[in-house]
């Protein structure tokens, strides 16, 4: 029997849990709730646990503790979806209690796994059971009883506890119930420990289909031009090995603060990452040299680098900025209407992405970048990406504000009401406030018959969504979104906009709005082309 995971096991087990995970992520996706074409956990789950397999390939590491920390990296930079970043968090957690190069006992996979359950549920605001988090924290308590020395039969153990919670969120939870169904992330992470007791019994799970998680060309980020003068001119990067892990940075951070901004300072254990645009770089690193010693010093001059920039910028074709700005926003979006429409209303770098195409912490990030500014204001307009987003601005290198907008037209109504002059805290609150002034709702097609919130559903139909729920299931598209608006809409709303999607005509658009406008005669009726897949309609009440 077996009494520790050395760093090769570590990485077989990765491997073989993202592959089982990757090849039923198809049954995954098909345990969402919702009759509609986005059950997309199984996909993010895989996209987010396939990164940290490709890096412990990569690694060749001898060392437990280093394949624990790449798996972390990898998964946090490649989450996607509320799942993905959920289970980023869990493996950040399971990284930290593994600190030794030795291999992982028992006693410390017991601590690993609580230690995965804590993050996980520390970052979520409203942890719900019946969840994920449900699993991953029987987990921990599974381990935790387990009285022997041996993994096999403690990972056993683990397994077995896992499996009955998850069997049990059907219980905890209506909806689930309802369905007929278990919870989707939970099933994800148990399939991945499933992958991780093959492995550990000598078997690494092979992939079935890898062509599946080919990389995605990354479309170019679209952007808008700024004259703003640099305040500061010295971006300044450096990491702190501190002399006592004990200690913090907040004596630093407080001193080096009024000298700069885009501050970023991230305190984690015995390191501290510090980023910052000042004009006195030698009195920040003389604040900095009282915490410890420091490494990986970067001092560039911004204004420099500007010039650089503008006197290249006839030879080189690019529309990402090239210009550093004060304030940028950038926004997920799909549909060539949808794009063009939030660039014209100031979105500096548009994400590819939406419904059923979840962008990664890692694609976010690097949209953050290439915006080039101080504040960077990100509209995830999706709910299942906003954990994403705001992964993305806990290790973003400038002040990162996530508006929480669910729905394109949250997001379009938010930049009606942004403006690059204003302070962060102004647009903030601005954009916060647009956000609560309009209803969304949508147009697709069920995938599968069910019945839910007192509906029958049955495959084909056309059906009508708002703030989670159908309120309409009809068998044609016009039926379909004439309902939904009535049931969104009322005599006092002023603007109605259909967004027709890919495959829908203005002249089709335009008779649904002659419907609508007959239903709401004192509201005004707009038509715009979207050109968004998914969704035939995209409706958007103020």
């Amino acid at each position: 029997m077996t009494k520790m995971i050395d760093a090769s096991l570590l990485s077989n087990m990765i491997i073989s849990g993202a592959y089982n995970l990757s090849n039923n992520r198809e049954l995954v996706d098909a345990l969402n709730v919702f009759p509609v074409p986005d059950g997309d956990t199984g996909t993010n789950m895989s996209l987010t646990f396939i990164n940290a397999a490709r890096s412990v390939e990569n690694t060749n590491s001898t060392d437990v503790a280093e394949v624990a920390n790449t798996v972390a990296k990898a998964t946090l930079r490649g989450a996607r979806g509320n799942s993905g970043v959920i289970l980023s968090q869990i493996f950040r957690g399971i990284s930290k209690k593994i600190d030794s190069n030795q291999g992982i006992d028992v006693a410390t996979m017991k601590a690993a796994l609580r230690g995965g359950c804590d993050t996980a549920y520390h970052a979520v605001m409203k942890p719900t059971e019946g969840t994920i988090l449900t699993v991953i924290r029987s987990a921990a308590e599974a381990a935790e009883l387990y009285e022997g020395e041996e993994i096999p039969e403690l990972m056993r153990a683990v397994y077995d506890g896992m499996s009955k919670a998850l069997a049990q969120t059907q219980q905890m939870l209506p909806q689930l119930k309802q369905a007929g169904v278990v919870d989707a992330g939970g099933q994800g992470l148990v399939f991945i420990f499933e992958g991780f007791l093959s492995a550990i019994n000598g078997t690494v799970i092979p992939l079935n289909d890898s062509s599946s998680f080919a990389s995605t060309a990354k479309a170019p980020a679209q952007s808008t031009i700024s004259t703003e003068d640099i305040k500061f001119a010295y971006c300044t990067e450096f990491i702190i090995n501190k002399y006592n892990a004990k200690h913090t940075a907040d004596k630093m951070r407080a001193a080096i603060e009024p000298k700069g901004d885009c501050m970023i300072v991230i305190d984690e254990d015995d390191i501290v990452k510090v980023h910052i645009h000042t004009n006195h770089p030698g009195y920040v690193l003389e604040q900095a040299v009282k915490l410890g010693e420091m490494v990986n010093i970067k001092i560039e001059n911004m204004r420099e680098q500007h010039t650089d920039i503008l006197g290249n910028s006839e030879n080189k074709a690019s529309d990402k900025p090239t210009q550093h700005r004060k304030t940028a926003v950038v926004a997920v979006a799909n549909g060539d209407g949808l794009i063009e429409t939030f660039k014209e209303l100031g979105v500096t770098n548009i994400i590819h992405g939406g419904q059923t195409m979840n962008p990664s912490t890692e694609d976010i990030l690097n949209a953050v970048e290439e915006a080039n500014a101080d504040n960077v204001f990100v509209l995830p307009n999706n709910k299942n990406i906003i954990l994403a987003a705001q992964q993305a601005a806990e290790i973003a290198d400038c002040n990162v504000i996530v508006i929480e907008t669910k729905t394109i037209p949250q997001g379009i109504c938010a930049m009606m009401d942004f403006s690059p002059d204003a302070q962060p805290e102004e647009n903030t609150q601005n954009m916060n406030d647009a956000i609560e002034n309009v209803v969304s709702g949508n147009v697709t097609h069920a995938v599968k018959d069910t019945e839910i919130d007192g509906m029958e559903i049955h495959e084909g139909n056309i059906i009508g969504v708002s703030s989670g729920h159908i309120l309409s299931a009809e068998e044609d598209i016009f039926t379909a979104t004439v309902s939904l608006v009535k049931q969104i809409a009322d005599e006092d709303s002023e603007i109605i906009t259909l967004y027709y999607g890919e495959g829908e005509t203005e002249d089709t658009a335009q008779k649904i709005a002659d419907a609508v406008e007959e239903i709401f005669p004192d509201a005004d009726i707009l038509v715009a082309n979207g050109g968004q897949s998914v969704y035939y309609y995209i409706v958007s009440v103020e």
